[in-house]
């Protein structure tokens, strides 16, 4: 999982419980989130990457590109 791209369906955040969508297991999956650094805010329909997976559903994710 961590490397893996994915992208926000739910708005990632301080406080919040975001979602992505992420190409796995010859599928796509949807996954709890949370952004990698705390105070970050990551707005729905950005393209992020893995960085760390709590098996079963849940991801820590941070923006793929710069903005």
């Amino acid at each position: 999982m961590v490397g893996l791209m994915g992208r926000v369906t739910g708005t990632v955040g301080p406080g919040l419980v975001g979602e992505v969508i992420v190409r796995v297991r010859g599928g796509a999956e949807h996954f709890l989130a949370y952004p990698a650094v705390a105070k970050d805010r990551i707005e729905r329909g950005t393209v992020v990457m893995v960085v760390e997976y709590l098996p079963p559903r849940t991801v820590y994710v941070s923006p793929a590109y710069d903005a």
